[in-house]
């Protein structure tokens, strides 16, 4: 799927905000459970630490804070927003979050519902957020990109428990007559890889009545095949990205960031050398929280905002991949202030 047009001039990103655990667990931490250490974690991964959702905290709270955080760097008054998407896998109700986030911070007048694309969830949300905003149908939006992983990892498996963290992201995005946001995206599916990345549900069924038998509700551990991912990840994010940037005539030269999904160092180092884009116009925050599926680019592209690397007017290409198989990437600029 790819957008269509070159005219994305009503769509423009003025806020973003964040949330994260108190709790953090570090790489040796995690050595005094599953046979692992520091070095043997950070050579594979680049991750030293991650956040844990821990008692007197929840996803509702980390996303609510996250959203709140972007409506009060886009100076909105929260009752004007018109549409919540929440991009998570791991909801506090299968029904969806999304509108017990939008009662929690007031946004009485806001439509809110869940988008499940794991890892590329917050990418594929914020397109379809602004096809909303392109469309005329609504003009104050809020993305947020959350989930809690550390519920559905075998903590024992240490192919997997040293990956993930749990965190909260958001964006403020809203129609302007005359500032040009989203440029241009591509997003893309494939199943027939599906089982590379999963948590599927359990299969255990119960005697129901005379003989019959119903599925009781669950899911298993998250299982995962790394290298398979990781060949995935190198090889087809190079390729979405270069043919956006070729569609709409950019050289990655004129790129301010490049902002990816924080999954795995050796696979930000992997693309950024693909273009020959310096390290230090590479956004990374791996190392202090692991891969918090669909939180890591909203949660990435808040701390830099916030600490001045990012600026209105930057142009940045992003991408995020994971479980589904999913892909996709966006180029645009972002225009908020803090």
């Amino acid at each position: 799927m790819n957008s269509n047009s070159t005219n994305h001039s009503g769509v423009s990103f003025v806020g973003c905000g964040s949330a994260t655990p108190k709790q953090i667990i570090g790489n040796d931490q995690l050595g005094q459970r599953v046979e692992t250490n520091n070095d043997w974690i950070q050579s594979r991964t680049g991750i030293s630490q991650r956040r844990v959702i821990g008692t007197n905290e929840s996803l509702i709270d980390l996303a609510s804070e996250a959203a709140l955080g972007a409506v009060n760097m886009a100076q909105w008054d929260v009752k004007t927003v018109d549409l919540i998407i929440l991009a998570t896998s791991t909801p506090e109700d299968l029904f969806g979050s999304a509108p017990q986030i939008q009662a929690k911070i007031g946004a009485t007048n806001a439509v809110a519902f869940d988008l499940t694309a794991a890892c590329s969830g917050f990418l594929f949300s914020l397109v379809t957020a602004a096809q909303y905003l392109i469309s005329g149908s609504m003009k104050r939006v809020i993305v947020i990109g959350a989930d809690q992983l550390s519920k559905w990892v075998d903590w024992d498996d240490r192919k997997t428990c040293v990956l993930f963290g749990d965190g909260a992201g958001a964006v403020a995005m809203e129609t302007s007559q005359k500032n040009q946001g989203l440029i241009g995206f591509s997003l893309k599916s494939d199943g027939s890889r599906g089982d590379c990345l999963n948590l599927s549900q359990s299969n255990n069924f119960l005697d129901l009545v005379d003989g019959n038998k119903y599925q009781k509700g669950g899911f298993s551990p998250i299982k995962m095949e790394g290298k398979e991912v990781y060949k995935f990840a190198v090889r087809e994010v190079p390729l979405i990205l270069g043919e956006l940037l070729e569609q709409y005539q950019i050289d990655y030269e004129s790129l301010n960031w490049l902002l990816l999904h924080q999954a795995n160092q050796r696979i930000l180092d992997a693309v950024a050398s693909r273009f020959s884009i310096p390290s230090d116009k590479v956004l990374s925050n791996l190392k202090s929280y692991g891969n918090t599926s669909a939180a890591t680019i909203p949660l990435m592209l808040d701390e830099a905002v916030r600490d001045g690397r990012v600026k209105s007017g930057d142009l940045i290409a992003s991408s995020g991949f994971g479980a589904g198989l999913s892909w996709g990437a966006a180029l645009f600029y972002w225009h908020g202030s803090y």
